[in-house]
């Protein structure tokens, strides 16, 4: 959120009264990627799907290009009351890349009680109901249900068991 208060403090010029101090976190996505196993250990993207401050047009190509460039996706803001269907449509847009069985996660209420993860696949995340405490993941195209934890392989080697 920091560059929000930023951008609000220069547009009402208050950069001389006002001094923003950025204090770094952990995000949701590394946490549920956690929680979920190890789903985002190469290269991934982060894209919301709130289209309160970003025209969904532009939400649908940032999602198309993910997809195209096989990146491990991470999805904030996946469903709200107004907008129920957006996990739907994010998930029909990855589909056109990715194979229905492609590993795919999601993590409700990250670092709160109630926290719980889920290992799946993009076809039936595609009909999952989630909520905006929810943050979902859908793997790369090499991304691998492990026991029931999600893992992106790092790509450089395959790893051989004994």
């Amino acid at each position: 959120m920091a560059g929000l208060i930023y951008e609000i403090v220069s547009a009402r010029g208050l950069e001389r009264e006002l001094e923003v101090e950025v204090i770094p976190g952990i995000t949701a996505a590394c946490s549920g990627a956690a929680v979920l196993g190890a789903p985002l250990i190469h290269d991934f993207t982060v894209i919301s799907l709130s289209d309160l401050l970003t025209p969904w047009e532009l939400i649908e190509k940032r999602l198309e290009c993910a997809a195209i460039g096989d990146f491990a996706i991470c999805l904030y803001n996946p469903s709200s009351v107004k907008r129920h269907d957006y996990l739907q449509k994010a998930c029909d847009i990855i589909l056109k890349y990715r194979k229905p069985e492609n590993v795919a996660g999601y993590v409700q209420n990250i670092g709160r009680e109630g926290e719980a993860g889920i290992v799946t696949d993009l076809k039936t995340l595609r009909d999952t109901k989630v909520d905006m405490f929810t943050t979902v993941f859908i793997g790369n195209s090499k991304t691998k249900n492990l026991n029931g934890k999600m893992v992106t392989p790092r790509g450089y080697k395959e790893v051989e068991g004994k």
